[in-house]
């Protein structure tokens, strides 16, 4: 199904993340993470999967640094985002594109307007404030929306797409921070099958023809199976599987979700 071609990033910066050791503790002596380690880089499409309550939306928020973790390290392009605060962790979050289930947009903003939101940490706030984004930015952004299929919606109101369409704007708008890793939170959970295909392909599309890495959390494992180079399986907090789609075997899934009942 994936084309392994990528044409990379023309030499610039490496796009790469690296978590080593991660432990994650709401509370003290209890951890969601246990130690999670693994590297991702180039032009290639990660996929967690796992039960619900086994720490994958956790990872992702850590890496991201929207919760900070307890031990442990996460290097984002040479960046080790732990160690950050400030004005130094809102650049390197600019590293960080992110896909949300729930889309995320600004409900009354145009989708032009919603895409030049990935350029919020890159301007200053005086241009983002009066919406005044330089023009390249703004031609940039109308590529992004043909591409992603929505020129003839450029304009319209976020609240006025179907939920595919939203989606696609999210991506667009990930894209647009010219991040070294695109993280995507269930992106696909509340699309109908059909939908969900072409949103798993679009975000392919992009991690090959920008050589960008993609991270993404995932319940169906048919759809990673499908889209996905390499799949990382999690259960009670640890990492139990990390491989390629074609080597996740049925001993494979009982280990992440538990039992048989469910495969049948």
């Amino acid at each position: 199904m994936n084309d392994n071609s990528c044409k990379g990033n023309g030499g610039g910066a490496p796009r790469s993340l690296i978590v080593k050791d991660l432990v994650k503790e709401y509370v003290p002596g209890k951890p969601v993470l246990r130690g999670i380690s693994f590297e991702v880089s180039g032009c290639t499409t990660v996929a967690i999967i796992g039960p619900s309550g086994t720490g994958k939306s956790t990872l992702l928020r850590c890496i991201n640094r929207l919760i900070d973790p307890t031990r442990g390290s996460i290097d984002v392009a040479g960046h080790e985002m732990t160690h950050l605060s400030g004005g130094e962790l809102r650049r390197a979050r600019q590293q960080v594109g992110m896909v949300f289930q729930e889309f995320n947009l600004v409900e009354r903003l145009t989708v032009i307007e919603n895409v030049l939101c990935g350029r919020l940490g890159s301007v200053p706030v005086w241009r983002a404030w009066l919406r005044r984004y330089p023009q390249a930015d703004i031609d940039r952004a109308f590529e992004l929306i043909e591409q992603v299929g929505l020129a003839d919606f450029a304009t319209a109101r976020a609240d006025a797409l179907s939920g595919g369409q939203r989606q696609r704007v999210g991506i667009a708008r990930a894209v647009m921070q010219s991040p070294s890793i695109i993280m995507a939170d269930e992106p696909t959970s509340s699309l109908d099958p059909k939908t969900s295909v072409e949103i798993m392909g679009l975000l392919n599309e992009f991690s090959r023809a920008r050589g960008i890495p993609i991270l993404i959390n995932i319940h169906d494992v048919n759809l990673a199976k499908r889209f996905a180079d390499r799949i990382i399986g999690m259960a009670r907090g640890s990492v139990v599987f990390d491989g390629p789609p074609d080597e996740l075997a049925d001993e494979h899934l009982k280990d992440i979700y538990g039992g048989e009942g469910w495969l049948q």
